[in-house]
């Protein structure tokens, strides 16, 4: 942790705009400082960013925090999550990001050397980071061992933070703006000395920060400009690196971007790869897993080494010739030919004719690879495909047929290799055994093997299982996972992400199917989100889990963050059949169902008891859109909110008016209320019913969301006091 300084924008204890506790300062930049604090409302730990007076009114510098907080699109555990840029009352513009406890690489690196099996994990964890940012067109562009932390100190919890020059086409300073290039020289691509950045650049870093800590010594890229330019020429040193680890850090940090990995998704292919091979050869392979960015290099011949000549087909058999007794010379010459031949043989054995040695006696010659791999895969809604290696014309062949089926890709290459003899036959049977499946993907390297697959056929999927329970057939060593899922997508397992979900009060579905959700039923949600970034990561979430089925998100309201805030400190009760009807007191209190009024329009509010409550007191509030809460009933104007002396006798439903009508407010007293164009949004509109007063003491009719908040906290509230229903209802504010 560092220490406060005297000359710190923040000290531990000041209180940021009402709602941030400062804890302790984290980190110093050029640029901004960056505090932990903790939410006065939530209680919740979180990180704010905050620029340098020096930079506030400087609008290259405020174009660049907006941007970092709209890295919050990005949906992913890797990657740190911003909310909100907000704005002090003196003028600090400061950014609000979770807080990850946990070491920062740069600390690591301090400590010493990490081994190669937690960087692997922490290159994994990065690079799925770095896909999800990549797939929205997101950079880094400054990746560096202070710019990735572990939570709790695991490197399978990595957490890349600071995004405070992606996305920034002008190329920044050092670290942000100004001079020549976005990044610190240790780390970054050679192509960013020009201004030159892809996602290859970020690749480049993550390969480079690695090897860093690997070696537990800080990268040095050189003493002065010049220096640096020549050294990001050359590979980086990987000398020492054990395997995969090695392959994989030597294709990450090519110095040319078009030799290294070319996405985030390839490291991760490389790296699945290694691990299932278990070592170099594994780790050495260029075919990628994935066929959507699958590319086969053209296998080299490995003998004679000296050449580079194009290996050409076999030379078609000769036609027989009757025997007859051969001249004297030609006899004894194929005699030696003979011996020869029985020499070779003695010597090579069968091993010569697996390496090829007899192409050209006993079929065609093929080059030899290493390693031989082979990846083949059908994903939902998409047809089969398969690309890698294959030892024969009869294999690609077959292989070809079943894929041609199911109108399938198909890209294979004639190859030798140390494979089994049967290799071709055995990965032509799990081919025909997977086909059917939902989805499945075989991945072979060498006579290493793995299937997996899953289906909602339980009569295909326990075939497969007996099939396979010995493991993969002939000459191939591996398993076959394949998954068995329900038919039918439980209830529970959508709740659960809805709750996972839920930023602004809970979500529920609607009308949920008793067996669960069918292969084409539509799931319907209801409920708030806290912004329009929300609803989509939700819709994400929901449409991950049911896969196929429709998702209906229409009964979600997005909401403003005050209203929001509140929803996190309302008690938890169930809903009555108090109901809440809108009017328009311009047209003479005529009803309003959608709650739907522009500005100019005078919203009234009643709140419709049903005969069943009798008795309790009711609290009625309004959260409005510029984060205030009125207070409709009960009220320093009308204090009394005990629903017998409300009823006065009425045991029938009953009508209470909360909001007036401006005729009936001049009249008679009471809250009116005329929509204008700064309250434009969703308000939400609260009903308690408890059996004793909710609060020790009479709020008043205006006050802050932070206020209310706070008063919903339980010093604020009636112990005894239990909440007997709470009930709502959106009321919206629109232009004309």
């Amino acid at each position: 942790m560092t220490e406060s300084r005297a000359g710190d924008l923040f000290q531990p204890g000041d209180l940021v705009n009402n709602t941030y506790r400062i804890e302790a300062i984290l980190g110093r930049g050029g640029t901004s400082d960056v505090y932990r604090a903790r939410s006065e409302i939530s209680g919740r730990l979180a990180a704010l960013k905050v620029l340098k007076a020096e930079f506030s009114s400087n609008d290259d510098y405020l174009v660049l925090l907006t941007r970092e907080e709209e890295i919050r699109d990005i949906r992913h555990d890797a990657v740190v999550r911003y909310s909100e840029n907000n704005r002090t009352a003196d003028g600090h513009v400061y950014l609000v990001m979770d807080y990850v406890d946990g070491p920062g690489l740069d600390q690591k690196l301090k400590e010493g050397p990490m081994s190669a099996e937690e960087l692997l994990t922490v290159c994994k964890r990065v690079s799925e980071g770095l896909e999800a940012a990549h797939a929205r067109n997101i950079v880094h562009r400054d990746l560096s061992p202070d710019n990735i932390i572990l939570r709790d100190d695991d490197p399978a919890q990595a957490v890349i933070i600071d995004f405070g020059i992606a996305k920034d086409t002008n190329p920044g300073a050092e670290t942000i703006v100004g001079g020549e290039f976005a990044g610190k020289y240790a780390y970054a691509a050679p192509e960013q000395l020009s201004g030159k950045t892809d996602r290859r650049t970020d690749i480049y870093s993550l390969g480079a920060l690695l090897l860093a800590n690997f070696r537990g010594e800080k990268a040095q890229a050189g003493a002065n400009l010049l220096e640096v330019v020549e050294s990001k020429k050359k590979p980086l040193d990987t000398e020492g690196v054990p395997e995969p680890l090695k392959t994989v850090l030597d294709r990450m940090t090519a110095p040319s971007p078009d030799d290294r990995y070319q996405s985030a998704g390839e490291v991760l292919r490389a790296l699945s790869s290694a691990r299932l091979g278990g070592g170099e050869a594994a780790a050495k392979a260029d075919t990628p897993d994935d066929l959507d960015d699958a590319t086969v290099i053209m296998p080299r011949a490995k003998e004679p080494e000296t050449e580079t000549a194009t290996p050409k087909p076999s030379a078609p058999p000769q036609p027989m010739r009757p025997i007859s007794d051969p001249p004297a010379q030609s006899k004894s010459r194929g005699g030696l030919m003979a011996g020869l031949l029985v020499v070779v043989l003695a010597g090579a054995g069968v091993g010569g004719y697996v390496g090829g040695v007899f192409d050209g006696l006993l079929g065609p010659s093929y080059p030899v690879v290493q390693p031989y791999t082979l990846v083949a895969d059908k994903r939902e809604g998409l047809p089969p495909r398969i690309v890698g290696y294959v030892p024969s014309e009869t294999a690609r062949d077959a292989l070809a047929a079943h894929v041609a089926d199911h109108q399938g890709e198909v890209e294979l290459t004639l190859a030798s290799g140390d494979i089994a003899d049967s290799w071709g036959a055995d990965v032509e049977s799990v081919v025909d055994a997977a086909i059917d499946l939902e989805e499945w993907r075989l991945s072979v390297t060498g006579n290493e093997a793995r299937l997996t697959g899953r289906t909602t056929d339980k009569a295909l999927h326990e075939t497969i299982s007996r099939l396979y329970e010995a493991g993969l057939p002939g000459g191939l060593q591996g398993t076959a996972e394949i998954e068995l899922v329900p038919l039918f997508l439980a209830v529970d397992d959508v709740q659960t992400i809805l709750d996972s979900m839920a930023d602004c009060g809970a979500l529920s579905l609607i009308n949920p199917p008793t067996t669960g959700y069918g292969p084409g039923a539509a799931i319907q949600v209801e409920g708030t989100v806290a912004g329009q970034d929300s609803l989509t990561g939700l819709n994400a979430a929901v449409t991950a889990l049911g896969g196929t089925r429709p998702v209906e998100l229409d009964q979600v309201a997005v909401l403003n963050p005050a209203v929001c805030l509140i929803e996190n400190f309302l008690p938890i009760a169930p809903p009555s059949d108090i109901d809440i009807a809108f009017r328009n007191g311009d047209r003479d209190n005529a009803p309003n169902p959608s709650g739907d009024f522009l500005v100019g329009e005078n919203p009234v509010i009643d709140v419709e008891l049903p005969d069943n409550v009798q008795a309790g007191y009711l609290s009625v509030a309004v959260l409005d859109v510029s984060g205030n809460v009125f207070h409709l009933l009960p009220n320093v104007s009308r204090p009394d909110n005990d629903i017998t002396n409300i009823r006065n006798g009425n045991t029938g439903p009953m009508s209470i008016r909360v909001a007036y009508s401006i005729p009936e407010s001049s009249e008679h007293g009471g809250l009116a209320f005329r929509v204008d164009e700064s309250t434009l949004g969703k308000s939400k509109v609260i009903v308690l019913h408890s059996d004793q007063p909710l609060f020790t003491q009479m709020r008043p009719t205006t006050e802050s969301a932070a206020g209310y908040a706070e008063a919903l906290r339980d010093q604020d509230r009636n112990a005894a006091t239990q909440i007997l229903s709470l009930d709502s209802r959106i009321l919206t504010t629109l232009k004309q």
